[in-house]
């Protein structure tokens, strides 16, 4: 199965437009204030606004009130939800799209529990622990704790590069990967050549 690929903290229209031009599957929008790749709800409507058609928009939110999730993601077009805080099952799943939850793999959480835990849930996104930083933060964690049997449940994120996707490809044969740091030239500054790249990697790991 094809490794699906979401370039998150997305910023700029033009940015947005190089990741799929390069092939990847979502943009991910990121609707926390602290992120230095945050986006306003009209920074999210004209990133999104001439997006091609059988392109996903992902809206990462990070303990957020129902109605801030509900007038970002019209704004943004957002067709699926990532909870990158400390949201319930119950809470994720009343916002009428479908969504996935954020693991942060801090030593002794077992993934497999997890997804136990958000049975519901589209996918879950594992990603590097580092005490009150949510995401974001260009760790890696160990991926020989993700079992093959959850790898088509898994986004894999955490220190992703084009240095190392193809080995992380080839190690967890997850459902898709997410970067966002690994294919910058700064922060919230999208670089093309590095996102083409990330995506040559991609196809490496799956051959």
């Amino acid at each position: 199965m094809r490794t699906r690929v979401k370039i998150c903290g997305i910023t700029r229209e033009q940015d947005a437009l190089a990741a799929i031009a390069a092939g990847a599957d979502a943009i991910g929008l990121v609707f926390y204030p602290p992120s230095p790749r945050h986006v306003t709800r009209e920074q999210a409507e004209a990133i999104t606004r001439r997006l091609p058609p059988f392109v996903s928009v992902v809206g990462l939110f990070v303990n957020a009130d129902a109605q801030t999730i509900a007038a970002s993601c019209q704004a943004g077009r957002v067709s699926l939800i990532q909870f990158h805080g400390q949201e319930c099952a119950d809470y994720c799943a009343q916002h009428g799209r479908p969504w996935i939850k954020a693991i942060r793999m801090k030593e002794g959480v077992d993934p497999v529990a997890a997804a136990a835990d958000y049975p519901a849930a589209a996918a879950l996104l594992l990603d590097a622990y580092r005490p009150g930083v949510p995401g974001g933060t260009g760790d890696t964690f160990d991926w020989g704790r993700i079992p093959a049997t959850l790898a088509d449940r898994i986004v894999l994120a955490g220190g992703l590069t084009p240095n190392n996707v193809a080995e992380a490809v080839r190690t967890v044969r997850p459902y898709g990967v997410d970067v966002s740091g690994g294919v910058e030239a700064e922060p919230g500054i999208k670089d093309g050549d590095r996102i083409a790249q990330f995506m040559r990697g991609v196809h490496v790991g799956q051959d």
